[in-house]
């Protein structure tokens, strides 16, 4: 059974009925400016028969509830000088003059720009020179003129009216050539701008090019190939060796070994088998699988991931925040002195035409491209930089916090330890430790208690035999009788009498953190097991790495007894520890170091911990792959069970704000090192379009750093 492809959970359609509101999703082509997303966005929601537009400038992409035909929106995007992409139905192949349109204006430009000033050096007539300008003033221009238009339209001025603006003055004054030197340079560092945000937005395609966009199916005893929208859980996928595997499910026939590596960051491939979970996005090695799938396409782990990755995207972070708020008042500020500096000076029998030329080329100053742009293209890349390494980070102010760390806690079980109790020592008294086992398992078959589990670990495939008469004893043990003969397991309170050698060996296991479970016939004790949650192999190392990171105080929150908690405090290196703790002790102690330390991040499994999450700065889940309540929860979620990320996390948030604020310091002195050469009259209106989009390419390629 399949269904028909939907487009944000209602039929797609081009067209909407009047009165009924649907959504479609645009991707924007040749958005290169914070200022001008806005601009857009205002445009569009303003449009008869617009419920709401949201328009995610770090993704380019474009939200809009609507009653108006989808074709009335499209031609308001063209209009205001962009192209774009329906998603979902799929849009009509661009031809090549409208796809290179911006690059072909542009290259007009430059030519009638290199052939103006040929014929000003060759000393031609006045008029050929001036018409070689006029030509690329008006190729280059076209859709800036025309998008100032709009913008005027809008109310919402941007760097559009500033250049036309200063493009007209220059004309106004008999200055063709540095109209022309504006308008190229302004078209060449668009492009470039376009070219270099479009490779840092490429961190959520490379995500969502993992999935196949056709599937396998087996349909009544045949192979079929299908959309992965149509795909429904029940359905049985055949993944062939080779091929990425379209949808979340559960392997129901076949082994092989599976990359995981895009979702969860594993380097190491993961077997494979009957009953195993498998996710979208993942690559088949080596052998066919048949797979149950268990989700739908909208809501499997992959589209989970590309959801919340781009909603990080789209949040703002205290930095960017900052800077929002500084434009906002910079840029009129700097109009305004524009404007005093083209009025007064005359006034007091100053040359107008000097003066109104260096009000032009402060204009052209003005533009905040570099600074606003600065923080988002830092958040955005290091956000994508994060998701190939299978964390998800729900926002840049989340990364940003991480940066500020001075304590982590940490969850013990599952956390630092594996979460599944193992028999580590077995100290036997009459009997081989094999013997113990085969025994100590066959008491312990029906029982579901977690030291039970580690038992029928420890015993492997070697069967039981048969029990019969059980008894519980509670808070102690149980008893069973076997070949006739009675036999108890469990705690000390089980027994009556303990030998000395016995009370050693548990007064010993103890002392190491170890519970001791003791297993007695009627002829004495038998067995001493001695059970622990083991140390996950990388811990030490991890914490280490967290120490050499800078972060000072690593603390453990534990509900397991003292004994217990000291053992794996000493094994993994945490500095501080807290054992005996309720869920509700864990949050207290949240508060309590965040009171001391100010910054404190808490590492957990995202279920048990969802309080402790909640109250700590940061709050970080392990093992998010497949888990909803992880995703949901966690403020940071690691899709794999790698605590080595948790450092890796540290360093990219301290490299995001030193670059964030490279790039705030260098466009803000660009902009008052040449607000300064103009004042007094040592730059031109070509230089200041040089420095402008040279600035803010720079940033944007500083920012691309944060990728690696």
């Amino acid at each position: 059974m399949h269904k028909p492809e939907q487009k944000n959970g209602r039929e797609a359609s081009p067209d909407a009925a009047p009165g009924h509101i649907e959504v479609h999703t645009f991707e924007i082509r040749g958005l290169d400016c914070a200022d001008c997303a806005a601009k857009l966005e205002k445009y569009v929601s303003e449009m008869p028969g617009v419920a709401r537009a949201a328009l995610n400038f770090s993704t380019a992409v474009l939200t809009v509830e609507h009653s108006t035909p989808v074709a009335e929106i499209g031609k308001a995007i063209s209009g205001m000088g962009y192209t774009y992409k329906l998603q979902g139905n799929g849009s009509p192949k661009e031809s090549f003059l409208r796809k290179y349109r911006k690059i072909l204006s542009t290259a007009a430009s430059g030519i009638g720009l290199a052939a103006g000033m040929a014929a000003s050096f060759l000393g031609l007539p006045w008029y050929v020179p001036t018409l070689c300008f006029a030509f690329a003033i008006v190729t280059g221009g076209f859709y800036i003129f025309r998008s100032a238009l709009y913008s005027l339209k809008s109310l919402t001025p941007d760097m559009n009216l500033l250049m036309t603006l200063a493009v007209a003055g220059a004309i106004l004054i008999n200055q063709w050539e540095e109209g022309a030197a504006v308008i190229f340079l302004f078209s060449v560092g668009s492009a470039l701008q376009s070219y270099t945000l479009d490779r840092t937005r490429n961190s959520i395609k490379s995500l969502i090019n993992l999935a196949p966009a056709e599937a396998s199916v087996l349909v009544d005893g045949k192979e079929r190939k299908v959309p992965v929208r149509s795909i429904v859980p029940g359905d049985i996928l055949i993944i062939r060796p080779g091929e990425r595997i379209a949808m979340d499910g559960t392997v129901v026939d076949g082994v092989s070994s599976v990359n995981q590596a895009p979702i969860t960051g594993e380097s190491i491939p993961v077997e494979k088998r009957k009953g195993s979970p498998v996710y979208a996005g993942t690559m088949n090695e080596r052998g066919t699988l048949e797979v149950e799938v268990t989700t739908l396409f909208e809501e499997n782990t992959l589209s989970k991931i590309i959801h919340m990755v781009e909603e990080a995207q789209s949040r703002k972070a205290p930095a960017q925040e900052f800077v929002d708020r500084f434009a906002k008042y910079y840029t009129p500020a700097v109009i305004l002195v524009a404007a005093a500096i083209a009025t007064i000076p005359p006034l007091f029998g100053m040359p107008f035409d000097t003066w109104f030329y260096r009000a032009l080329v402060l204009l052209v100053i003005a533009c905040p491209c570099a600074l606003v742009i600065s923080t988002p293209v830092s958040i955005v890349a290091a956000i994508g930089n994060a998701s190939r390494h299978g964390v998800l980070i729900k926002g840049g102010t989340y990364l940003e916090e991480c940066s500020r760390i001075k304590a982590i806690a940490f969850d013990k079980t599952g956390t630092l330890t594996e979460g599944r109790p193992e028999v580590t020592d077995v100290v036997t008294y009459g009997c081989s430790r094999e013997e113990a086992i085969h025994l100590a398992a066959s008491i312990e078959d029906r029982s579901e208690h977690p030291l039970a589990a580690a038992i029928m670990r420890a015993n492997g495939n070697n069967g039981v035999l048969k029990a019969e008469s059980f008894e519980a004893v509670p808070g102690a043990g149980i008893t069973a009788t076997v070949n006739g003969v009675r036999y108890s397991i469990g705690s000390a309170r089980m027994f009556e009498k303990l030998g000395g050698e016995v009370q050693e060996a548990i007064a010993a296991f103890e002392a190491a953190g170890k519970t001791p479970v003791i297993l007695g016939g009627p002829q004495g004790i038998l067995a001493v097991f001695a059970i622990m949650d083991r140390v996950r192999e990388e811990s030490p190392a991890a914490l280490k790495a967290l120490h050499d990171a800078r972060v000072p105080h690593l603390v453990m929150l534990t509900g397991d007894g003292e004994q217990a908690a000291r053992a794996i405090a000493r094994q993994t290196g945490v500095d501080e520890y807290y054992a005996g703790l309720l869920p509700e002790a864990k949050v207290s102690q949240i508060t309590r170091l965040r009171q001391k330390y100010g910054h404190v991040a808490m590492v957990g499994d995202g279920v048990n911990d969802a309080p402790a999450l909640a109250e700590a700065s940061i709050g970080i889940a392990m093992g998010a792959t497949g888990s909803d309540t992880a995703i949901e929860t966690a403020d940071i979620a690691l899709m794999s069970n790698d605590l080595s990320k948790l450092s890796y996390l540290v360093k990219l948030g301290r490299r995001m704000m030193s670059v964030i604020k490279q790039n705030v310091t260098f466009s803000l002195v660009v902009k008052l090192l040449f607000i300064g050469l103009t004042l007094a009259g040592f730059s031109n209106l070509w230089m200041a379009v040089f420095a402008d989009t040279g600035a803010a390419i720079i940033v944007i390629l500083n920012g691309m750093r944060l990728l690696r």
